[in-house]
């Protein structure tokens, strides 16, 4: 593995940020003290939100409302799109072709082909374009990557991502939670799912129905994915339960893998044991539970690092590039299809996964 870049020696990248509503403010936050990158301009549809921000950002730093007028700022270098997804494609191409490196918030797009589009478009401009799944840059979900190995063979997987709220009105909860947890499981498999089956329901929205929800905003999904090598993956995914999970568990043949970021002290374990077999009864034995070890950091600034080392070494992301954000929402779209098809199991062609 290269070593990492020393942002103290770097030159400063011009950046502007599209966005500060609930995630782009850690964007900002981040941007603002990042020796590496130079924040050029806040770019917020939204008067009132400027004009709060506006008291913690100095001087050198301008403010728009229209986004195109930003795009045409002299010497900038990157953008950072945190807008809602519907809006992503028409910014990130525009980006692109002013010659701009993109981080993007996730999902790339809310469909295959504009999504595979824009990877095609970042590729003819020699630009990156990183996707911003933040939890691949989680320090447990990099440590997780390695402890997989001794495991033995991974058999099948589960996760649970609840709480209450926030409930969103422009998707459902399978696009606002899922892609967190398949990333995470195709990260550790290395592998992306062949078929995809969904079912849900919708309590609190029946009435908003979108594209993507023609029957309403489902507010609890069950997911379902298989891989390729036979691994089986379940998740549970809802915004009106008050009970908060965010839990991620690989059972291999010889120890389980458990990613739990609810438990800060101890957010991956790795649980062993057995069986003694004697007349047909099995005994559970060598039951033991191994923390392991997490260094402390902030996922958001990790892959922060991450968006200016590969725009210094004119590298694309192995870890969460374009074409991984594009085959996210790939699976994302299967996943819509079956869950309006009343959980039809949907086909899809497998990809690599660093």
């Amino acid at each position: 593995m290269s070593q990492p870049v020393d942002s103290q020696q770097l030159q400063p990248i011009d950046l502007a940020l599209f966005g500060v509503g609930r995630w782009g403010t850690h964007l900002l936050r981040n941007f603002l003290v990042h020796p590496a990158i130079r924040l050029r301009a806040v770019v917020e549809a939204s008067a009132e939100r400027l004009e709060a921000i506006a008291p913690d950002l100095d001087d050198t730093i301008a403010l728009f409302t229209d986004w195109q007028a930003a795009m045409q700022l002299e010497g900038l270098m990157a953008a950072a799109i945190a807008t809602p997804a519907a809006t992503h494609y028409e910014l990130i191409k525009t980006a692109l072709h002013r010659g701009l490196h993109v981080l993007a918030e996730k999902p790339l797009t809310l469909d295959t082909a504009s999504a595979q589009a824009l990877c095609d478009l970042a590729k003819q401009q020699q630009r990156q374009l990183v996707v911003d799944h933040t939890y691949l840059f989680h320090s447990a979900v990099a440590a997780g990557k390695v402890a997989i190995a001794d495991i033995g063979t991974p058999r099948y997987g589960y996760a649970t991502r609840t709480h209450l709220g926030p409930v969103r009105r422009d998707v459902d909860a399978l696009w606002d939670l899922a892609i967190h947890d398949i990333s995470i499981f195709n990260h550790w498999l290395g592998e992306s799912p062949v078929q995809v089956q969904a079912q849900g329901s919708c309590w609190l929205q029946p009435q908003v129905k979108t594209a993507l929800s023609p029957h309403g905003l489902a507010d609890v999904v069950w997911c379902r994915l298989q891989y390729p090598s036979g691994f089986q993956a379940t998740i549970h995914l809802c915004w009106a339960n008050p009970d908060k999970q965010r839990r991620l568990c690989v059972v291999g043949s010889s120890a389980t893998l458990i990613f739990d970021e609810m438990n800060p002290t101890q957010p991956l374990i790795q649980q062993r044991g057995d069986f003694a077999e004697s007349d047909g009864w099995f005994t559970p034995q060598n039951v033991a539970t191994t923390p392991l070890d997490v260094p402390s950091s902030e996922p958001l600034r990790n892959l922060c690092d991450h968006f200016v080392q590969c725009i210094h070494r004119a590298q694309y992301s192995a870890r969460s590039s374009g074409q991984i954000g594009s085959d996210l929402v790939s699976i994302l779209v299967a996943l819509s299809a079956s869950l309006n098809r009343e959980g039809q199991w949907i086909s899809l062609q497998p990809t690599h996964c660093d």
